[in-house]
């Protein structure tokens, strides 16, 4: 959620960034900035009237004390006055907050200057390419192909136990799955990274608090009976472990990681682009979430990048990383980078990780700042970066690695799995 203060003092510099994500903000802040003088006057005028209360009061006091009943009754009456009023102006200024925070929950965040305009993902920048794309043969298979071959995933049982888009992992899948799960927190943990394990379903006021909530709201599993939300990503409650937290200088940076499976109504995605593990339901995911200073959180985004790349260089998987155009850039995030690994079975790139700088747009909504050394109050800059997604990490590999007489695993893996082959 943007500042009020910050889109008062730089309010055409931001409609002109937000134009990189053809998001008209002219009328939108004109709103926010007369709602916010509303607000603010009201709040002025309810403290005048609520002190002049506790003035008349303790006057009232003392005349009764002195036994002046008269006029202290007489000030009763203006008392009672003011009680109606400040009853009416707390009215209109909760009436007012929550129509300002309405629309500034409505605002995407200020892209960085880095980020590059564009209306969709064919205008995201390719800033990174590593890795030699395997030469399979004429008659290679599609990871869901293999999977049926192999008899490690079954998506038509999936489909009967609940629908589309839950496969069932199985035999040698279960175990592959579970390898990459335990080698990535491994991997993060090595790196500094502190790990958690989180619950799967959130509130509403963390769905809001990380920016899921309204934005995403049609894409996320609700359980209305206790309003509850199943989580997108582990990111929604590793972040909201810090909401409404004061932090000191000393605890910054924090750095966790945790497992989760993750779920994603996913709405109106249909076709070939999404078939087997290509766009789940359900899907399990390793995130990194970073707090840190202003200061230091581009170099951690950095940081965040490298740690995807040494996991994809141990892989042997070839991948590339994507600079995030406006039109595609995330809801809450300031900058983005896409990490898309090459199946070369499918001869398309996927995308397996985003990592990103969401500077303080999370923070407000949360609440979450720090005091510096000199004990002045500031708003953090939070981070994400998945490491790694799994399904499309499992289709690469399973499609890149496949030979004539199976599917060899990745030698850092062979540790993990006690195998190393599929066959």
């Amino acid at each position: 959620m943007l500042q009020v203060a910050n889109i008062r003092a730089n309010k055409e510099a931001y409609i002109t960034a937000l134009k990189k994500r053809n998001f008209d903000a002219e009328a939108v802040f004109s709103e926010v900035l007369e709602l916010d003088e509303t607000r603010r006057s009201t709040q002025t005028e309810l403290d005048e009237k609520l002190a002049e209360s506790n003035r008349l009061s303790k006057e009232i006091g003392l005349l009764f004390k002195t036994g002046e009943h008269l006029k202290a009754n007489q000030l009763k009456q203006q008392t009672s006055d003011l009680k109606e009023i400040t009853k009416e102006l707390s009215e209109k200024l909760a009436a007012t907050t929550m129509a300002l925070n309405r629309q500034l929950y409505n605002i995407p965040n200020i892209p960085n200057e880095l980020v590059p305009a564009g209306a969709s993902e064919e205008d995201n920048v390719e800033v990174y390419k590593e890795g030699e794309v395997p030469q399979l043969a004429a008659d290679a298979l599609p990871h869901w192909e293999l999977a049926k071959k192999y008899d490690i995933i079954d998506f038509e049982l999936g489909n009967k136990i609940t629908g589309a888009g839950f496969p069932v992992y199985k035999g040698k899948g279960a175990r592959l799955q579970r390898a990459l799960i335990s080698y990535f927190l491994d991997k993060n943990v090595a790196a500094g990274y502190t790990e958690f394990q989180m619950p799967l379903m959130v509130n509403e006021a963390s769905g809001y608090g990380t920016g899921q909530l309204p934005d995403k709201e049609g894409q996320m599993y609700h359980v209305t009976e206790d309003n509850l939300y199943l989580i997108p990503t582990a990111e929604v409650p590793i972040t909201n472990m810090f909401r409404d937290d004061m932090l000191s200088d000393k605890d910054l940076p924090i750095a966790c990681t945790g497992y989760t499976p993750c779920f994603r109504r996913e709405a109106g995605s249909y076709g070939a682009h999404v078939r087997g593990l290509n766009r789940l339901h359900q899907f399990d995911k390793v995130e990194i979430v970073r707090i840190e200073k202003p200061e230091n959180s581009y170099a951690a985004l950095d940081g965040m990048v490298e740690q995807v790349k040494e996991i994809l260089r141990e892989l042997k998987l070839p991948y590339r990383i994507l600079r995030l155009c406006g039109g595609d850039l995330g809801f809450t995030s300031a900058l983005t980078y896409d990490f898309e690994v090459f199946s070369t079975a499918q001869d398309r790139w996927l995308e397996i990780s985003s990592c990103s700088n969401f500077e303080t747009f999370q923070a407000n909504r949360l609440k979450l700042r720090y005091k510096d050394k000199d004990g002045k109050k500031e708003l953090v800059h939070t981070l994400n970066g998945s490491a790694l997604a799994l399904p499309r990490v499992l289709a690469g590999i399973l499609e890149n690695y496949q030979l004539p007489n199976g599917i060899k695993v990745p030698d850092v893996l062979v540790p993990y799995t006690g195998f190393d082959m599929i066959n």
